[in-house]
């Protein structure tokens, strides 16, 4: 089979239309350009971070997700403004995560990004009610407000959040669904730009961590809060509409997933696809099945066509080579 692919004129057509298009992250609330972590250990480097590429747009709700070890804990204490890269280019809502001063940070973490942990007990101080917990964020971060106003604003998020009748009980007084309900809240009080949350339900059984998710769709869709969450857990990751896969400190996949319409029958359903993660390199990482589903191994064959790359399991191995860049 011979492909004539595309012509010259079609090429530069695409690449003027690329040039076109908004700079890298440009309409991003979160932009991660090859950012690098190197850990030291006994003299020991580990990279966490390997060149990770990640942009997240203002209202999303979306999951991270990857194997013990792959760098996604990382990444998350980076956005936090909790640890800082060694290399690459990190911004969240403007700021400059590489640049920021200890004040910066600080700052940053009271009024930019909420962070809700995975355990229960960690987001709430035990002597304090689940408004007094609610309501030391906006004591904290030095602004004006009145009491008034601050009542009204735990009234408002316990009440979203369905643990109103959790106002005057201490952690230890209620749930553990119910503390990471409460534990959102004060994640959500100073209205951040980003809320962040690190295995969210991972002390949670199945049910629980239904009503922990439905709490992060609602504050992101009545607040239009930005939400980033680590799982391991399928089932939550499942839930959003798109997940990104972390591999060996890189972005390696993404599920994304949509609503189409049946065009016989006129009903809905939920279509996820899996898409390859490019970096600005052009790198690109192949999902682990399919590669070793075929044999691939430190090369791989090429051909541009019209519209598509053709990727085929390298042909130079001394079997059947039909002349098109596939093996026979």
């Amino acid at each position: 089979m011979t492909s004539t692919g595309p012509t010259f004129a079609d090429l530069a057509h695409r690449a003027a239309a690329h040039r076109d298009r908004p700079a890298y992250g440009h309409d991003a609330l979160i932009t991660c350009d090859r950012l690098v972590r190197v850990f030291a250990t006994d003299g020991v480097e580990v990279q966490a971070l390997q060149g990770l590429d990640l942009t997240v747009r203002e209202g999303e709700l979306m999951a991270l997700v990857g194997a013990s070890g792959s760098g996604k804990s990382t990444l998350m204490n980076i956005l936090a403004g909790l640890d800082t890269p060694t290399a690459g280019a990190a911004r969240v809502a403007g700021r400059d995560l590489l640049t920021m001063t200890g004040r910066d940070r600080l700052r940053y973490r009271r009024e930019v990004v909420g962070f809700v942990w995975q355990q229960t007990a960690r987001n709430l101080l035990p002597y304090l009610t689940a408004a007094q917990n609610v309501a030391l964020p906006l004591r904290l971060s030095g602004s004006r407000t009145r009491r008034r106003a601050r009542a009204a604003r735990v009234a408002e998020l316990l009440e979203l959040l369905e643990v109103a009748d959790c106002h005057d009980r201490r952690p230890h007084e209620m749930s553990g669904g119910q503390q990471q309900r409460v534990a959102i809240a004060v994640a959500l009080a100073n209205s951040p730009d980003v809320l962040l949350a690190d295995e969210p339900t991972g002390e949670l059984d199945s049910h629980t961590a239904g009503q922990i998710f439905a709490a992060f769709r609602t504050a992101n869709e009545h607040l239009g809060t930005t939400i980033v969450i680590v799982t391991h857990d399928q089932a939550v990751a499942s839930e959003v509409r798109r997940t990104v896969a972390i591999r060996d400190g890189r972005t390696s996949t993404e599920v994304l997933r949509r609503t189409e319409v049946d065009a016989a029958t006129g009903e809905e359903a939920l279509v996820a696809r899996e898409y390859a993660m490019l970096d600005r390199a052009g790198r690109l990482q192949l999902p682990a099945e399919y590669t070793e589903t075929l044999g691939m191994r430190d090369r791989v064959a090429l051909e541009l066509e019209r519209d598509h790359i053709g990727v085929w399991p390298d042909d130079d191995n001394g079997s059947g080579d039909d002349g098109s860049g596939r093996t026979g």
